[in-house]
């Protein structure tokens, strides 16, 4: 197996379990548990090369022109920290089958877990500076949408947790474009390799604070640690995952990689050692200030990233080391620890230490795999927590050896971190009697609790604990044997500090300095334990005058604050406003054309012919009667006929893709102000003559201008030399003979693609706009109201003769539609124009239909939206086996008839923008086609408060015909004015 196909394999994994969800409901944990860990298994092999320094690498073209591709590359330091991501989201996955109740809804969750999992393992096994900075943001995606699902209460924290690790993501994208320029590539084993480091200083310092912060936002270090407990609403495989084995390991991972480079610079070393020291001891701190046990436990997480943060600002080989052993120790015995919250959670109903009592005796199992588990943390042998934690001593102690520190400063870290491993010893002992024994560390300061009846909480089923118990059991283990671990670790310490350092690890190494100072931990560690009750009544509740949540929250209401003052800047109907800016615009393009048009050159000739001026002078005519008018309707009718005056332009100049585009759109552009004119007066309403003649002379010197930059600037240089590639190159390269297509779909896909997926966002905001309406009222004009009653206001029959011609020209416009798709590489047409021409279709079948109720779709156009877009994305991910994303990839299939017949990506690529486009307009026709509408929750709510029989989806529901709505319409419009109002002042 090879790096590219366990990557491929982790991202078909969600779409799998999205399918098997269907079926499985929650158990889709066991099917994504045991796929995890075939994975994991099918990476052992690999265990002993990359021991013995093996490196594997595999690199894919993905953007070539810029250098950039899917480089992987398998080192210690990935390897560590891949079968950490496997195997622990193997366990996780396990115990999610079983933590959800049998009815809850999971299929979300299980998708973005596992993009998680695709994510992490991407960003661990990535060796392009690009690739790196997407997988991190994806890891900050996936962690976001699995907070924000966690209930009512979850919004607040997620969008916390999104700004402070998206806000690190910029650093780091800083940081990676920074080194791509003075390296000259982004390949980040080559990049670590480069001169530059040691000849300039200060880039090499700058970098390096980029990249702390960014360790520092997603590894939750002092002064952005507050968002870890605040994440903690996420139920417990959610942090015992992510918060614990996972996405907080994602920012050590990132000090690691970058650490050959520097781990001698003074500036990284500062920053490591002061935030992981204070992050260790106030994470211990508030860890012993908590009751609720989740609590306790993101804080201890906290803490403990502190303690490998300062490891890798030590830099020595012996500290590295330490860092990556306990990395593997911390994600077993916290994996298992956060399962266990679940679980007593789960079984006892609280998480509160002073609620909990002695479940000890009701709930063995869960007592002994969280007492393994808190053993480990507190450093206790045999455990391999013991282990890891005599290497993080000796690392501290290690901090001298290259001279960087002097004694004094080496014993002062080194007491610094004793002190926070007292304290961590001291909050394992306060979880572990605090859930199973008669606990009463209820300070003086605390609230009186009543502690529960335990006789109600019963052991778990096994298939629940077991999860929770491998890791434990793997720590229990590897502390014992802990040389087991010597290989990859010495492989990965060497990655990470550039050196030929070898570890070797052991239970009992003898009588050292580092030993003594374990005893002192356990020692005063024992005594804290003990005398929990006074540490208690002695830990200060609260420090400052706000917390970090409040801060952050702070910081996040003003920010909110400055974007809506700034919003209000242009958030007004004056028209001036909106306008000065384009003014301004075109008033330097005019100026830079009268300037730079003698330079340029001479007006080629027959630039100008005199069917141009025929054109112009028609537009003339129809847009000044579009602004003359007093019609809305007219307006509409005149303003198109301009439209189809440019088509007809673009048609004599030989732009027929252009010109059937301006026409297509022109006419459905047209159909959907129709529709809009339905809700809108028949005219527009009365100005002073003074405002006319103002906005008369602005929109005449805003043409003027932009005619004279446009003539100025124009047809005075020849052919542009791109223009000369394209008809050069365009054939030979794509084997298109419409250039134009071609230039869409094969040389500019990329920008094509961004516009597609910004039509289908426009295509689902037009459809939020359009579903918040809450307007009831029948505003058809009385001038159709005097129809009514008479053979002209009978729909049905009114339309029966455009029925009829519709029946017998839909078929011809679709297959039209279709033809124009098929041969838009050869011929004039393509996905968009062949989009437009099946909106066609759909207008007509809306305009013959005698009311919008007898138009009813089949199926969902946001599916179709989505879609097309999908398609779109798949298209450029096949494009990575031609070269690079979005390359078109090309087969001459053979005609039954003879002769052969080009296929290419393209028009796949074409069927996604057909699709998306379609999407949209039905969209537009469907939602601005509806009658008047009001949610029918709201007429509900006013039933209910004026004691009216409820009414289900009849009249006045979602899309009922004005003639249906019931008498207390207006009545129901303010009731909702007047609640909406209510809202917005309580917000």
């Amino acid at each position: 197996m090879t790096l590219m196909v366990l990557l491929f394999l982790t991202l078909l994994l969600v779409p799998a379990a999205a399918a098997l969800h269907r079926v499985l409901k929650r158990d889709t944990g066991w099917f994504a548990a045991a796929v995890l860990a075939v994975l994991g298994g099918l990476t052992l092999p690999w265990l002993p090369g990359v021991a013995a320094g093996e490196i594997t690498a595999e690199h894919l073209p993905w953007i070539p022109s810029a250098g950039v591709g899917i480089s992987l590359r398998l080192d210690g330091v990935a390897m560590v920290f891949l079968l950490l991501v496997l195997l622990i989201g193997a366990l996780v996955m396990a115990y999610s089958a079983r933590y959800f109740a049998p009815g809850k809804k999971t299929g979300d969750y299980y998708v973005w877990m596992l993009l998680f999992v695709f994510s992490m393992s991407g960003m661990v096994l990535a060796d392009d500076l690009i690739l790196l900075f997407v997988f991190w943001e994806f890891t900050t995606l996936c962690s976001f949408f699995l907070i924000n699902r966690s209930g009512d209460k979850a919004p607040a924290p997620a969008q916390r947790t999104l700004l402070i690790t998206m806000g690190g993501g910029l650093g780091l994208l800083m940081a990676a474009l920074m080194i791509i320029s003075a390296t000259g590539t982004s390949r980040i084993s080559e990049a670590l390799q480069h001169d530059v480091w040691q000849q300039d200083p200060g880039f090499t310092a700058v970098v390096a604070v980029l990249v702390a912060l960014a360790a520092f936002t997603k590894s939750a270090q002092f002064p952005f640690h507050m968002w870890l407990p605040d994440a903690m609403v996420a139920p417990a495989p959610v942090s015992a995952y992510l918060h614990a084995a996972a996405m907080v390991k994602a920012g050590v991972y990132l000090l690691l990689r970058f650490s050959p480079v520097f781990h001698d610079v003074a500036l990284w070393q500062a920053m490591l050692l002061t935030s992981g020291l204070i992050t260790a001891l106030i994470g211990a701190l508030f860890a012993l200030q908590r009751h609720d046990i989740k609590e306790i436990m993101a804080f201890s997480t906290v803490s403990q990233l502190g303690f490998l943060v300062a490891m890798i600002g030590v830099g020595t080989p012996t500290a590295l080391s330490a860092a990556v052993i306990h990395v593997i120790a911390h994600a077993l015995f916290k994996a298992t620890l956060f399962m266990m919250v679940g679980i007593v959670e789960g079984q006892a109903g609280s998480r509160d230490i002073r609620v909990l009592n002695g479940l000890r005796r009701t709930m063995p199992v869960s007592f002994a795999i969280t007492g393994v588990a808190a053993l480990s943390m507190a450093g206790v042998p045999p455990m391999l927590g013991f282990v890891s934690k005599e290497n993080l001593l000796k690392g501290f102690l290690s901090a001298g050896e290259d001279g960087s520190f002097g004694s004094g400063l080496t014993w002062t870290v080194t007491l610094l971190g004793v002190l926070a491993a007292v304290g961590t010893f001291a909050y394992c002992g306060r979880i572990v009697l605090g859930i199973f024994t008669r606990y009463s560390g209820a300070g003086a300061q605390d609230e009186p609790q009543r502690p529960m009846e335990t006789d109600a909480a019963k052991e778990a089923p096994a298939a629940f604990w077991l999860p929770a118990m491998l890791p434990a059991a793997a720590g229990a283990v590897l502390g014992i044997v802990p040389q087991l671990l010597d290989g990859v670790v010495t492989a990965a310490a060497r990655a990470a500090s550039g050196t030929d350092y070898t570890s070797h690890f052991h239970l009992w190494g003898g009588l050292s300095t580092d030993l003594m100072l374990s005893a002192v931990i356990m020692g005063i560690g024992l005594a804290a334990v003990l005398a929990r009750t006074r540490v208690d009544s002695v830990v200060p509740r609260r420090i400052l005058p706000f917390t970090g949540v409040q801060a952050v929250e702070g910081i996040r209401e003003m920010l909110i604050r400055l974007g809506r003052r700034a919003g209000d800047l242009t958030r007004t109907d004056m028209h001036g406003l909106h306008l000065t800016a384009p003014g301004l615009m075109l008033v330097g393009l005019l100026i830079a054309g009268l300037i730079a048009a003698p330079a340029v050159g001479e007006l080629e000739p027959g630039s100008t012919r005199t069917a141009d001026w025929l054109f112009i002078a028609l537009m003339v005519v129809l847009l000044a009667g579009a602004v003359i008018t007093t019609n809305r309707a007219a307006a509409v009718v005149l303003a198109g006929g301009a439209g189809f005056i440019v088509s007809a332009y673009y048609f004599t100049l030989g732009a027929i893709d252009v010109g059937l585009t301006q026409l297509l759109v022109e006419i459905l552009t047209v159909v959907i102000l129709v529709l809009v004119l339905r809700k809108l007066p028949s005219t527009f309403h009365r100005v002073r003559r003074s405002r006319t003649v103002l906005a008369a002379l602005v929109a005449a010197g805003f043409g003027l201008m932009a005619f004279t930059a446009t003539y100025a600037l124009t047809g005075r240089r020849g052919q542009h030399e791109v223009a000369r590639y394209y008809l050069e190159n365009t054939y030979d390269q794509t084997g298109a003979d419409n250039m134009v297509n071609s230039i869409l779909v094969d040389f500019r896909a990329l920008d094509t693609f961004g516009e597609l997926t910004v039509l289908g966002i426009a295509g689902f905001a037009i459809l939020a706009v359009l579903n918040s309406a809450f307007s009831t009222s029948d505003n058809r004009s009385e001038q159709a109201k005097w129809w009514e009653g008479t053979p002209l206001g009978d729909a049905e029959n009114n339309t029966t003769a455009m029925r009829s011609v519709f029946n017998w020209v839909a078929p011809l416009i679709v297959l039209f539609s279709l033809v124009l798709l098929v041969r838009g590489h050869y011929e004039p047409g393509g996905g968009f124009i062949a989009a437009l021409v099946a909106g066609g279709f759909f207008a007509l079948r809306y305009l013959v239909a005698p009311s919008d109720s007898a138009v009813k779709l089949r199926w969902d156009y946001a599916l179709v939206i989505v879609g097309g877009i999908l398609i779109g994305a798949g298209t450029g991910l096949a494009g990575l086996f031609g070269g690079s994303f979005l390359t078109p990839l090309t087969w001459d299939i053979p005609l039954p008839w003879g002769g052969h017949y080009h296929f290419t990506t393209a028009l796949v690529f074409d069927v996604g923008i057909y699709l998306a486009v379609i999407g949209t307009v039905l969209v537009a026709l469907d939602r601005l086609g509806q009658a008047q509408r009001y949610p029918a929750e709201l007429l509900k709510a006013y039933q209910r408060s004026h004691g009216l029989p409820q009414q289900d989806a009849g009249a006045g529901a979602v899309g009922a015909d004005p003639g249906d709505v019931p008498p207390q319409v207006a009545e129901v419009e303010l009731y909702g004015q007047r609640a909406r109002g209510k809202g917005d002042q309580q917000q």
